[in-house]
């Protein structure tokens, strides 16, 4: 089964990223046929900064790597280094009414927002229709705001199909309802818009313990019990631990013995522990760009030959010499 799965390059990554989309992400690595990109053409709709789009690009590439994307078990590579999907991208336009366009919910948050209007903004869903068509998905892992781009997808490939022949494989989404809305340290879901988020990567250890002390909590006196259901603390911790160390957790909630400064350590030292190994990946990565350079080039490659196969037949159908 082919998957197909795109990155934005928004910057540093936080743990509401890597508990709600990475981590489900990396683990199919082990049971699928994986594609994974960094969405740089789609990034230009709201990027201004031409030097702080190239580093957000290679950043995104040494993270993800560090935390978990194998090459050798996953197919990694940068969008623009794989021209074929602009190529495919206006083919699809023609077979992309405006309505179908008009009708995205992506478009009309994002305008909504304060983002700018624009024909890149608005064909959004073609971009990301010919990422899915290009490669022949079969499995796309989606949030819930992204389920109707699938369906434009689907939507357009049929309408191909039906004039073409059956070219083009529909592909469907993938909604993990297990994942939770993981919270910021304000309750609210984490986002970097917010200002609620809890970093990956942070400098050091203190400056993580920093960022955990200002976790709201209850104002409940040290030495009497303390309640974690509802809790930001117990709940961020929670996402570390299987469910003998949940209960663990629970029992110095009640024991009355810990204060809130005392588990926001402890979620501090889940957190250190927890990405330990992936600061050690992420500083061999930074000290060596050209192992990164050399991985997405050759996951380039890899996915312009499936490309100019798939592009020969789509050419020689619509009549492209």
């Amino acid at each position: 089964m082919r998957i197909l799965t795109g990155i934005q390059a928004s910057g540093k990554l936080h743990i509401g990223n890597y508990f709600g989309a990475m981590k489900p992400m990396i683990e199919l690595q082990d049971s699928a046929e994986l594609f994974t990109f960094i969405a740089n053409y789609h990034s230009l709709t709201t990027s201004k900064d031409a030097e702080l789009l190239r580093k957000l690009t290679f950043d995104s590439a040494i993270d993800y790597l560090s935390l978990g994307i194998d090459p050798q078990k996953t197919t990694f590579w940068v969008q623009s280094d794989v021209p074929q999907v602009l190529e495919l991208y206006w083919i699809l336009s023609k077979f992309t009414p405006m309505g179908l366009l008009e009708r995205a919910h992506s478009y009309k948050d994002k305008v909504a927002k304060g983002i700018t209007a624009n024909h890149a903004l608005f064909s959004y869903p073609v971009l990301m229709s010919a990422d899915i068509l290009l490669l022949d998905t079969q499995k796309v892992p989606v949030g819930k705001d992204q389920i109707q781009h699938v369906e434009i997808t689907r939507d357009i490939a049929i309408k191909f199909n039906n004039e073409y022949g059956d070219i083009f494989t529909l592909p469907e989404y993938i909604v993990n309802e297990d994942v939770a809305t993981i919270p910021g340290i304000d309750g609210q879901k984490m986002s970097k818009s917010y200002d609620n988020a809890i970093d990956i990567f942070m400098e050091t250890e203190k400056k993580l313990q920093k960022r955990c002390n200002k976790i709201i909590s209850s104002s409940t006196p040290l030495g009497e019990p303390l309640e974690y259901e509802g809790c930001n603390i117990y709940n961020l911790a929670s996402l570390f631990l299987d469910e003998d160390r949940k209960v663990e957790l629970q029992q110095r909630y009640k024991s009355g013995e810990e204060g809130y400064g005392h588990l926001k350590k402890y979620l501090k030292e889940l957190i250190w522990e927890e990405f330990a190994e992936a600061r050690e990946r992420r500083e061999e990565y930074i000290n060596n760009p050209d192992l990164v350079k050399d991985i997405l080039s050759d996951g380039a490659k890899k996915v312009r030959e499936i490309s100019d196969m798939k592009m020969s037949i789509i050419r020689d159908a619509v009549g492209i010499l």
